[in-house]
């Protein structure tokens, strides 16, 4: 079976959760022959397609120019593939609906990651292209792909759609044990936070609501690891909130973050919704007590290795982390249920369900 993946999300991300899911389905599908996969990706600066892959990417020395000279090179090399037809079945790796004037009549499957746009549009311009493309591409694939049954039921809910056509295919975590990084400092106590920040992220409203845990003398502290750096917004509200001095902000790498989650005191996810949330595993994976929010499909993910908190009320969140901080042998409980729930998924299984509707997409035809 020859599967074609598209440029898209190399073209987009630098790091982030679509473009690791991407490499690592493909990596599977040819460790274990279960298909022979292709990117076809000209210029990249994505972390995990060079590094997962073993692939040279061009830098931005080799081919200076705006993301719209790379998006034009790289669509331009897709559709070169598309029009060859080699391939048995393709699987684009955005919403871009460029493929559908060159696919003809091959088979396409479509991954949708969560629904968060249409769940909060206020967060999102009204000209964004996901907005228009979603409900097109999921109506004219040949197969849907998701990635929790919650997502599952919000893509029926809002799109009407026909639950025999999607599947559902969990993700898994990608983080190893590794050595500590020279020149990692970290605070001897600190609550983690990882990724972005922004909108229903619920930065602010989880910032606020342990802000008593903070201040005074508490050696404990902040850590936000990746995302941008803070905007005026958040330091204004770091400063007016007088703990600035015990929010710290690191970048990351695989290897800085697995020691990130496992010298932390504990994991929060304060986020409004997630269609899976990587970060759940990894954070069961490096031994890391999570505490999350019970908003999309965290519980669902996380099961009974975590503890739950409402997002939009400030007083469960500060009670749940807490309770968490406070209690060491409940840290330990929460760190082997974790160590036993992360076993639950892997990329293996992915790769071998996601083979599976291949074959589905290209039999329906």
């Amino acid at each position: 079976m020859r599967v074609l993946y598209d440029h898209q999300i190399f073209t987009y991300q630098k790091y982030g959760g679509i473009s690791r899911y991407f490499c690592e389905i493909y990596s599977h599908l040819k460790k274990y022959n279960l298909a022979s996969p292709r990117i076809s990706v000209l210029y990249s600066e994505n972390a995990y397609y060079q590094s997962n892959l073993n692939k040279k990417y061009f830098t931005s020395k080799d081919y200076p120019g705006k993301l719209t000279g790379i998006k034009f090179v790289n669509e331009y090399y897709s559709r070169i593939h598309l029009v060859k037809g080699n391939f048995d079945v393709f699987h684009p790796t955005y919403y871009d609906t460029y493929f559908l004037r060159w696919i003809k009549r091959k088979p396409f499957v479509i991954t949708i990651y969560d629904m968060i746009h249409e769940i909060f549009p206020q967060f999102f311009s009204s000209d964004d292209f996901v907005f228009k493309n979603k409900q097109k591409l999921i109506d004219i694939a040949d197969r849907v792909i998701t990635i929790s049954n919650n997502t599952k039921n919000d893509i029926v809910r809002y799109f009407n759609v026909d639950e025999s056509k999607i599947d559902i295919i969990y993700l898994a975590n990608s983080l190893k044990i590794s050595k500590y990084p020279p020149g990692l400092r970290l605070p001897s106590q600190y609550i983690l936070f990882v990724g972005d920040r922004h909108h229903y992220k619920n930065f602010a409203g989880f910032v606020t609501a342990i802000t008593p845990l903070l201040k005074g003398s508490s050696p404990l502290h902040l850590v936000c690891a990746g995302g941008q750096d803070f905007s005026p917004e958040e330091v204004a509200l770091l400063k007016k909130l007088s703990i600035w001095g015990k929010v710290l902000k690191y970048p990351i790498t695989d290897e800085s973050l697995y020691h990130l989650y496992n010298n932390a005191i504990c994991f929060v996810f304060p986020s409004l919704y997630e269609g899976f949330g990587i970060p759940v595993l990894e954070s069961f994976f490096s031994g890391c007590p999570a505490v999350l929010s019970n908003g999309g499909s965290l519980p669902e993910i996380g099961g009974q290795a975590a503890v739950y908190f409402d997002p939009l009320d400030l007083d469960s969140i500060h009670i749940c982390v807490k309770r968490v901080v406070m209690d060491e042998q409940l840290r330990m409980n929460m760190r082997e249920l974790g160590y036993e729930r992360v076993k639950k998924f892997t990329w293996e299984e992915a790769a071998r369900k996601t083979r599976d509707v291949y074959q589905k997409a290209i039999e329906d035809r």
